[in-house]
């Protein structure tokens, strides 16, 4: 029995954020986050490509761009989307969703999706330290584990 087992060597690879700017307090800790755990994990900053959206909808296009590129190895998808008083959030978190998963089933590159959904400010706050952290991990990860799919 073959097992390929986890791998978070991040040496050498190219990884592009795309960051809503939507509810910034928050996206901004996930991005220090993110980072901070992207450095853990051996990439270099160098290799790390940030770019901003307006919101939580435009992130999956800058995302499609950035595969369809071949610039990157993973990517990242970071935002926050805070429950209102009306049915704008169903149709921001379900959309984005949708299309964060779309670019990486039809490219074929890892897409962690760290776009949080949450009630509340407080509930994203909680979350962000966390969330931005495993978005790395996610990031390195499949594209590791994909990678040794490949040599198999």
């Amino acid at each position: 029995m073959h097992v390929i087992e986890k791998n978070l060597a991040g040496q050498k690879m190219k990884i592009g954020i795309v960051l809503s700017r939507f509810n910034s307090a928050i996206g901004d800790g996930l991005l220090a986050a993110c980072k901070e755990k992207l450095l853990e994990l051996g990439v270099s900053s160098e290799h790390v490509t940030i770019a901003t959206v307006p919101g939580a909808l435009e992130v999956p296009l800058v995302l499609q761009h950035m595969a369809l590129s071949e610039k990157y190895d993973a990517l990242i998808a970071l935002g926050a989307i805070i429950r209102g008083e009306t049915y704008h959030f169903e149709v921001v978190s379900n959309e984005s969703a949708r299309g964060v998963s779309e670019v990486q089933q039809n490219t074929g590159v890892p897409v962690a999706n760290a776009i949080l959904t949450t009630e509340d400010d407080p509930q994203a706050l909680a979350r962000m330290k966390v969330k931005g952290a495993e978005a790395a991990e996610v990031a390195v990860e499949m594209h590791n584990l994909i990678k040794a799919l490949q040599t198999n």
